[in-house]
This record gives structure tokens, sequence and C-alpha cells, in this order.
């Protein structure tokens, strides 16, 4: 299969470009920094900011006939939500959310005409769960997914799959995005929330980025994946928690868990 894969400089994207590339497959692997991709043992490497509609259709007719795309490419950013500016919210949506329709849209009537391929949206954890200070990354995830949803709905029909990955934690993880830290009222939640996810990941620490890579890979490949891949022991915790227990009931574990008092 040729594949393209966003984000595809660093952490998971690069290791899911690696580990395509072992499985046989063409991999297109795209950054907005063509010296991030250099190292990288692929097909063909691409300049593409999914924020810029230009940019997207110079990128994928240069990458030419696709048969899946992986949709890596995020931005993340902290504080709280009070103070946290407007402006890089919808900077935080621009890659997260429209980056992966700005791709997949000029893709889709050649796939619906052949009735096939397969779109992988990396998502998180928290495109399930919210988390105090990651208000604005989270709501993308959140987003994210609600669009992979209706995308699996409308594209079935036609052959086309639709895959989203939720890995929990993991290491190393992307560029660091906007840290705003906000009103000093705020300190004591800051102190509380900087280490939740040593607790969470555990003693071993966060796993690495080829467990995603690994499970991207076969939702590429395996045409009886399902809509939603939880990736890491914490995600299937955290996840399965909030399936099975009440808005009340989830809080009050989770506050327990971390040990959380704000």
């Amino acid at each position: 299969m040729r594949i393209l894969i966003t984000g595809a400089g660093r952490a998971i994207g690069a290791a899911t470009a690696t580990e395509l590339t072992r499985a046989g497959h063409e991999v297109v692997a795209t950054a907005r920094d063509l010296s991030l991709l250099e190292d990288l043992d692929v097909a063909q490497r691409l300049p593409l900011d999914v924020t810029d509609r230009a940019s997207v259709a110079a990128a994928l007719d240069a990458a030419g006939d696709l048969d899946a795309v992986v949709n890596n490419a995020a931005r993340n950013g902290k504080g709280p939500l009070e103070s946290y500016p407007i402006d890089h919210i919808e900077d935080i949506f621009a890659t997260n959310v429209f980056g992966m329709l700005r791709v997949v849209q000029p893709l889709l009537p050649a796939w619906r005409r052949r009735g096939s391929g397969v779109i992988v949206n990396v998502s998180s954890i928290q495109g399930r769960v919210a988390t105090p200070l990651d208000g604005a990354y989270s709501a993308s995830k959140y987003a994210l997914e609600s669009f992979s949803e209706t995308l699996h709905y409308e594209l079935g029909h036609f052959g086309i799959r639709v895959a989203i990955i939720e890995p929990g934690y993991t290491a190393p993880g992307m560029k660091a995005g906007d840290r705003v830290v906000g009103h000093p009222a705020y300190t004591e939640l800051w102190e509380q929330w900087e280490h939740t996810d040593r607790v969470v990941a555990g003693p071993s620490g966060r796993p690495g980025p080829d467990t995603v890579a690994a499970a991207i890979r076969a939702a590429v490949e395996d045409p009886d994946t399902p809509l939603r891949v939880p990736v890491g022991e914490d995600a299937a915790m955290v996840l399965g928690a909030r399936s099975s227990l009440g808005d009340a009931e989830f809080e009050v574990t989770m506050r327990a868990v971390l040990g959380a008092t704000w």
C-alpha cells in the first residue's frame, strides 16, 4: 500500500513511518520541516503544512495515488481556560481538526469511485476524557473523534475504512506547545496535575511510540479493525472506567487514583 503520514518528523509519526516501511509499504512521509524527515527510510519525503490548503494540494499532487493516509500532525498547549488565548485554541484546531479534513477531502472522490481507502486518525485518550489544563488540546481531539465517527458512517458504504487510534501517555511525545500559566489562583492545580501521567503510566514510565506505530500498522492492514483502538495499558484502564462509570463515579475514582484534591 502507498500510505501518506502527516507529522512524520518525530515521535509517533516517525515510528509509524519506520513500522510501515518495514512491513513492506510505500511510505510518503510529510512534515512542515523537511529536515526532520532526513533520517527516515521511506519511499518519499514531502513538505506539508496541514493548515495551508496550497501546501496540502502540492503534497497530495506530488504523492500521487494513495491507498491510505495516517493523520498524525498535531499541536498541543496547556493552561487554564480562563485565560487561554482564543487564537491559540484556533491554531490547535487548525492543525488537529481542520488539518485532517484538508488532507482527507481531496482524496475522497477518487477513493469513493474505486471503492477503497483507509483513513487512520491519531487521536488521544484525551479525545474521550478531558483533563484540567489541557482543555484546548482535549477539545480538538474530541472534535477529531466526532469528525472521524461521521466519516466512518458516511464512507463505509463506499468501502472506505476509518480508524481512530487513542494512545495513552506516550514518550517521547509531540513538540511542546504553548504553555499559558494563567492567574496565580491556579498554582495549586498546576502543582497537582504536573505529574499525574507518572501515576497513570506506572513505575516503568511512558511507553515508547513503537507500540502506537504497531497499532496504526494493524489498523491500516486489517479490515476488521474497530472504529476506536485504545493503545497502552493506561488508555485501556482510563477508557474502560470512563465507559462503565457515570460522570460522578468516574470523577471520584480518578481523583482517588491520582491523589487530586483540586
